[in-house]
């Protein structure tokens, strides 16, 4: 039998997490929420909050030795999404956007490139502000991504 289908956030910066909340509930999955410091959680059976140590990337080993195939990870970190794309996790950023086998060579060649811009002292301008057509498109991904997972799997 597979795994069950769990939730893994990258919760430090992630302005999603109610929406995360319910729609595992709906969907009865579990939810693992990744931080290093501590962070406020439902009380809820299946709500799991891990505190990591501080450190460099140590939420994100945390996070990318942690998921599978039967993941949705929630993650705006791009190297972060690309191990996790690589270990066959379906991934999703809080705006919504997926990331995948597809897209995720591009989104690191993007952060590289950006990052070697404000290496060499060129202001880049940070991502737009969070909104609500963010919440509403990410709310449909992850939706999309529990329904694809659980349709693979035959338990709908």
């Amino acid at each position: 039998m597979d795994d069950p289908i769990e939730i893994l956030v990258d919760a430090d910066a992630c302005p999603v997490k109610p929406e995360i909340y319910k729609v595992a509930e709906r969907h009865g999955l579990k939810v693992v929420i990744v931080a290093n410091a501590p962070i406020a959680v439902p009380r809820d059976q299946d709500v799991e909050r891990v505190i990591v140590p501080q450190g460099p990337d140590v939420a994100d080993d945390h996070i990318a030795a942690r998921a599978r195939p039967g993941s949705v990870v929630v993650t705006a970190d791009v190297p972060l999404a690309a191990r996790c794309v690589k270990a066959g996790a379906s991934v999703i950023s809080p705006t919504g956007k997926p990331f995948d086998d597809n897209s995720i060579g591009m989104a690191l060649a993007t952060r590289d490139l950006l990052d070697e811009l404000r290496g060499a002292g060129m202001t880049t301008g940070g991502p737009p502000p969070f909104g609500p057509k963010d919440r509403s498109r990410f709310l449909s991904a992850l939706d999309l991504a529990i329904v694809r997972l659980k349709r693979k799997r035959g338990t709908m």
